[in-house]
């Protein structure tokens, strides 16, 4: 168990060079293993229902069967439209009434009540924050995923006042899948540049 943890932690640590690499390119899907496979097998697989956020880019390890990727494929665009919106619902859905924060931030509760902390703050400085799912890596019991959040900072935060500063940063997760939702996840996110936006940096 411990090796899978600083597996999934040297993985973050390598995941930081890509936070400036901007946003994703065209929608793309493939799967790992075939890469002259057609496309449609990995875009099958993913939840069309109005309001869930769409994956750019959708890599799925075939090895795990159909029905278990788009389980977690689902649990990913349940998970990522709560950072869209801030809807519980969606978050609720996405993990585990034990989930654990791996990566967890000073100051933030554990379990599921950290994100709904987290989106509150953000939102309290960025009132039209959105994510978008451009990378989504589905191996094993695993989902990585690439994020861009955007918005404007017109809120407050730490006593600062917005002047509608644009906010655009990234963020790399990895959050592991139980029988049925997200147990626990590691992630890191480019504060600094975040930090730099809202005027609060240094």
């Amino acid at each position: 168990m411990r090796s899978h943890a600083l597996a999934r932690t040297a993985a973050l640590v390598a995941a930081v060079a890509c936070l400036g690499g901007g946003t994703a390119a065209a929608a793309r899907a493939h799967d790992v293993g075939r890469p002259s496979a057609a496309h449609a097998w990995p875009q099958r697989l993913v939840d069309r229902s109005p309001g869930l956020v769409l994956p750019g880019a959708v890599t799925v390890d075939r090895s795990i069967g159909e029905r278990r990727a788009a389980q977690e494929v689902h649990l990913a665009q349940q998970l990522y439209t709560f950072w869209n919106t801030g809807e519980q619902k969606y978050l609720d859905a996405a993990v585990s009434p034990q989930f654990r924060d791996n990566t967890l931030p000073a100051g933030r509760p554990q379990g599921p009540a950290g994100p709904l902390s987290a989106s509150a703050n953000f939102r309290a400085a960025v009132p039209d924050l959105t994510c978008e799912l451009s990378d989504l890596l589905v191996t094993g019991d695993e989902i990585t995923a690439r994020l861009v959040f955007r918005g404007h900072f017109t809120g407050t935060f730490h006593g600062v006042r917005g002047r509608g500063q644009d906010v655009e940063f990234n963020a790399i997760d990895i959050q592991h899948v139980g029988t049925d939702r997200i147990v626990e996840d590691w992630h890191v996110e480019d504060n600094e540049t975040l930090l730099a936006q809202l005027g609060v940096g240094g």
